[in-house]
């Protein structure tokens, strides 16, 4: 009697227009679902909203879309089922009691992020092994820099193929710039929390972009695990020239980046990758590891270029022996958004964006693609994917 899913109320809290089309193939392939959309307004972050929507609008919503907006407390949501979350991690609702003092399922859009934040990884790391700032200055002027001063350092530039990319956690976003690291030749070596030591284990199970990612974990020519220091400090070792910063936030994972970290990469002078959270380095430390380099080859005459000194770069093969890291590319900081006074902003060799590297036009229609996946399986009684383990955090 009576066959088919149950009535669902969605309930999607966003900060831009209402995706129209993504609503319609919504109610196309489910059309027990209703669907309600209300628009928030940011402060300074997407973190924390302008406008709340009033309370009694979550009363008898079974599912809901959100970045980081939710029910006030428990009571207020007495029949939501299922929380999907636009953003890769939920380390920004971890202290709401939404998170603490429920079961409800939370998921999350992770997978999603891969392609357009592999492309910054790449951008960015060849902006600065490239020399771009020194490019873009020649063509400001006008000038044809075949005879300038600074072409030396072109001479200089090493290419991607045979350098060692360390990818510290090997999710989506990791398994996606490892492809494509792969593809430029370089060697690709991964750690996660827990060991992979079988296939099955290597394997990716949570929401992939089609063509992209590492999917049965095949790139990674060696594997690293842990939870505490001394493992860390062992895959950090293991003669890393670019490090890619890709781990979710939590207690264990803050500042889990210092002086001592950042000393073992010195012996590469290895350039860092940040696409995760601010909080996982100690930016202090970060920022004394830059000016160690530089200020190095400030002072040596063999790396001194009075003009464009902030585009150097160590000849790895030949030197190893210069202190500190030879450049960061960061996404995130700690605060952000960053102040206008931060010492971060003065770093020497570092690229800094404000937390944008996963934006795109594709964005929005993915996170719902994951969702969409999730609907499917849970009316089916399947098990879904990308569901937060709140044990773990992430």
């Amino acid at each position: 009697m009576g066959g088919g899913p149950r009535p669902e109320h969605l309930l999607v809290l966003l900060p831009f227009d209402p995706p129209t089309a993504i609503f319609d193939r919504i109610r196309r392939k489910h059309p027990h679902v209703k669907i309600t959309f209300y628009q928030l307004h940011f402060k300074e972050t997407p973190w924390s909203s302008r406008t709340q929507p009033p309370t009694e609008i979550f009363h008898d919503v079974t599912l809901l879309i959100t970045l980081s907006a939710l029910p006030p407390s428990p009571e207020d949501c007495p029949n939501l089922e299922l929380i999907h979350f636009t953003s890769a991690g939920t380390n920004h609702i971890a202290n709401h009691p939404i998170y603490t003092d429920t079961n409800i399922p939370l998921t999350t859009s992770s997978g999603i992020h891969g392609p357009q934040i592999a492309e910054w990884v790449l951008m960015t790391m060849l902006t600065s092994s490239h020399h771009y700032a020194l490019l873009h200055k020649w063509q400001n002027r006008h000038e044809w820099g075949q005879n300038s001063q600074g072409v030396g350092l072109l001479r200089k530039l090493h290419d991607k193929v045979g350098q060692r990319l360390g990818v510290l956690g090997y999710g989506s976003i990791g398994r996606q710039v490892g492809h494509v690291a792969k593809a430029m030749g370089m060697d690709v070596i991964a750690y996660t929390a827990s060991p992979r030591n079988t296939p099955e284990s290597k394997r990716d199970h949570g929401f992939i972009v089609p063509g992209t990612g590492d999917p049965n974990g095949e790139f990674p020519s060696a594997w690293y695990s842990g939870t505490d220091k001394k493992d860390l400090h062992h895959f950090l070792a293991q003669d890393i020239d670019h490090l890619l910063i890709s781990v979710p936030l939590t207690k264990e994972t803050r500042h889990l980046l210092g002086k001592e970290e950042f000393d073992i990469l010195s012996k590469r002078n290895s350039f860092i990758s940040n696409i995760s959270r601010g909080p996982i380095i100690d930016q202090p430390a970060l920022i004394a590891a830059l000016r160690a380099f530089a200020d190095y080859c400030s002072s040596d005459p063999s790396y001194a270029d009075t003009e464009f000194r902030v585009d150097l770069e160590a000849d790895m093969k030949a030197d190893t022996s210069i202190p500190g890291l030879r450049g960061a590319a960061l996404d995130v900081t700690d605060p952000e958004p960053l102040p206008p006074d931060d010492p971060l902003w003065d770093a020497p060799n570092c690229i800094i964006t404000p937390h944008i590297s996963g934006l795109g036009s594709a964005y929005v229609d993915r996170s719902f693609q994951v969702f969409e996946v999730n609907l499917d399986r849970r009316e089916k009684g399947m098990k879904l994917i990308n569901v937060v383990d709140r044990s773990k955090g992430y």
